[in-house]
């Protein structure tokens, strides 16, 4: 059993996450997607889908991106 660094609950199913050198342990998805996942650089909401990356910035969806700046040739949503 581990305990998961974002709740701390101690779990016999906790999973461990490699990424960039480190390790983490985490209780479920919930928890790695809060822990790891990049923020909107304009709305603050956690991407836990595609979102969209432009100028080495990420955004949640092409309108926060357009609306941070980044120009529209950029960006574009994948609907």
């Amino acid at each position: 059993m581990a305990v998961c660094e974002v709740c701390s609950n101690d779990y016999e199913m906790s999973f461990e996450v490699h990424a960039q050198g480190a390790v983490h342990v985490f209780d479920s998805f919930e928890c790695a997607i809060h822990a790891m996942s990049p923020v909107c650089e304009h709305c603050g909401v956690k991407i836990s889908g595609h979102g969209v990356e432009a100028d080495r910035r990420f955004f949640c969806c092409a309108h926060c991106a357009r609306a941070a700046g980044v120009g529209a040739e950029l960006v574009r949503d994948h609907a």
